[in-house]
């Protein structure tokens, strides 16, 4: 599993003319699934997004979590994130998650978030969305879970 975590001021998904997620400051989270990614993936990626180190203190270090913050998260699944650019100029994403897989993944993940507190707003998993942020910082981190 990998994830791309971005600290945002404010994000907001759109499919179509609905805004289907929208949060006011926390973070942005695009969610990639692999075919061998398990329940133990989703949690401890989880776990480590809502704990991570990355949101300012009074002293202006990066010393708080989301948790601290009581920040949210926009979660958008992001099959992508598995695309091979090594050959040709047609990205392979063979290493994606087929839909019936990473739906599952992806809905463990952002229930995990959800038990340890974290508001999780989401996009609609395989329509076409409009995505909008503010990145905050900026500060963007790649989280991988233990099998990636």
């Amino acid at each position: 599993m990998k994830v791309v975590v971005q600290r945002a001021k404010h994000a907001q998904v759109t499919v179509g003319d609905n805004i289907v997620g929208r949060i006011d400051y926390g973070l942005m989270v695009l969610v990639g699934v692999t075919h061998d990614d398990t329940e133990e993936d989703a949690r401890y990626v989880a776990e480590k997004v809502a704990n991570l180190r990355i949101f300012e203190d009074e002293t202006g270090k990066m010393n708080l979590s989301l948790l601290d913050v009581k920040g949210a998260v926009l979660s958008v699944s992001q099959f992508t994130l598995y695309g091979d650019c090594r050959k040709g100029r047609r990205p392979n994403f063979m290493s994606a998650a087929k839909p019936d897989h990473a739906t599952g993944i992806y809905e463990l993940f952002n229930d995990s978030l959800r038990e340890l507190g974290v508001l999780v707003e989401t996009g609609a998993f395989g329509e076409m969305m409009d995505v909008t942020f503010t990145n905050d910082g900026p500060v963007t981190l790649i989280v991988e879970s233990k099998t990636a």
